[in-house]
């Protein structure tokens, strides 16, 4: 007998019809003898109805009473699976957030959670009813319902997850796993057995979007394994591992002691629509990086990848970095202005959009050297060049034109190996 902690996402409850679908799923762990609890998003769509109602109704609102109206969503969802369980003859009740509770900070909008009380999971559980609980919301210090932003719901999940003691954390989505890469540019693609939270952390944030970043960190910090799976899956089949054996159905996302056979590379990513900025012959006084990404993030622009060149004398430096290409223009003015008021001293700036950041991830990167060196030796096979280029212990990104991207992708994923089943 396991303890699992089963989300469904906004697809997977999208209608009374698919509610059903995936309560048979919850139907079949139940069976099985494990115990359940159960993490809801609201509808498809649901969600950005109620915010687009939020600011028709006034474009400066109390977040305290957006948080009220978009939490809505995710109650009408716990309840509709609660009804359906319990006619499918299992013990089940809905809480919201405050029921449990989530405790979390008054940052409305975007919460964080600081604290789950799992003592009335924990009964419930025991005593063989399946909670149904509100994703994506808690309640603040103050008494208010608060809401988490986005990937608020998988967050929800895996914290309830860690509060239980939960022996793993299933999210249910659209997809049957994580790949090696996107499918719909590589068809022979490979979903993974396997991947570790480090791994799914570096694709996660370098464009794969099966799983929200702040949901792996949770779970990576707490050791709360995660599958991901299919709710489109038939609940009544057999359940088969991605290499067709019996046992769990998608990937697993855990520690990386559990897994025994490290791939070099494990995955291949790509995003799109990512600019470049150039600042020329910036003049290399101490806290000069300081006050160049302090002036962006005072401004809410994130920036990825970053690469200083020094010039001989040392006296000056050019610094290179990418921006989202809806960022670009606020970026540069932001720039501008921090010029001309003698915060940065600068030369000149130049920069460009339309560019991909194209990546290779894998944890068996640490122990085998020449990895970067042959992802660029892959790439100038095809012709393609490199602009920018940044690593870590288990991963390295290179930016290129996009109009390259999908070549570059299935040019990698074959070169790795990652084209076979047995990758």
């Amino acid at each position: 007998m396991a303890r699992i902690v089963v989300k469904f996402g906004g697809t997977s409850v999208a209608t009374v019809e698919r509610i059903r679908q995936s309560a048979r799923h919850v139907k079949r762990e139940v069976e099985a003898g494990n115990e359940v609890c159960v993490v809801v998003s609201a509808m498809s769509g649901k969600t950005n109805e109620l915010v687009g109602w939020v600011n028709e109704a006034s474009t400066f609102h109390d977040a305290r009473e957006y948080d009220a109206v978009v939490a809505s969503g995710e109650q009408v969802t716990a309840g509709l699976m609660a009804i359906v369980l319990s006619e499918m003859g299992i013990q089940s009740r809905s809480f919201a957030g405050w029921q449990v509770p989530i405790k979390t900070d008054d940052a409305h909008g975007a919460a964080r959670i600081v604290e789950i009380d799992g003592t009335e999971l924990d009964k419930r559980m025991k005593d063989g009813w399946v909670p149904v609980i509100t994703g994506f919301q808690g309640v603040s210090p103050h008494n208010r319902i608060t809401t988490l932003g986005r990937g608020g719901s998988d967050t929800s999940a895996v914290a309830v997850a860690a509060a239980v003691k939960a022996d793993r954390c299933d999210i249910y989505t659209d997809v049957d796993g994580v790949y090696t890469t996107d499918p719909r540019i590589v068809p022979k693609a490979q979903r993974l057995s396997k991947i570790s939270f480090e791994e799914m952390l570096e694709m996660a944030s370098l464009g794969a979007k099966v799983l929200m970043i702040r949901s792996v960190e949770m779970a990576m910090a707490h050791k709360v394994r995660l599958l991901v799976r299919s709710s489109f899956d038939d609940p009544d089949a057999p359940q088969l591992a991605p290499d067709g054996t019996p046992g769990v159905p998608g990937t697993l996302v855990c520690d990386e002691d559990e897994i025994m056979e490290k791939q070099i590379v494990s995955g291949v990513t790509l995003a799109k629509a990512e600019a470049k900025i150039t600042l020329r012959d910036v003049k290399d006084n101490p806290g000069v990086a300081a006050a160049i990404f302090g002036a962006l993030a005072d401004e809410g622009i994130i920036v990825d990848m970053i690469v200083q060149n020094i010039a001989d004398d040392g006296a000056t430096t050019d610094i290179t970095f990418t921006v989202p290409d809806s960022e670009y223009d606020k970026a540069i003015k932001t720039l501008q202005a921090a010029g001309t008021d003698k915060r940065i001293e600068y030369a000149r700036i130049s920069g460009s959009k339309g560019g991909a950041k194209i990546s290779v991830v894998g944890v068996g990167m640490r122990s085998h050297a020449g990895v970067a060196s042959s992802m660029f030796k892959a790439l100038a096979d095809k012709g393609i060049n490199i602009q920018l280029i940044t690593t870590s212990e288990i991963k390295t990104s290179v930016l290129i034109d996009e109009q390259y991207a999908e070549l570059a992708v299935r040019a990698l994923h074959t070169y790795y190996g990652l084209d076979r089943k047995d990758a």
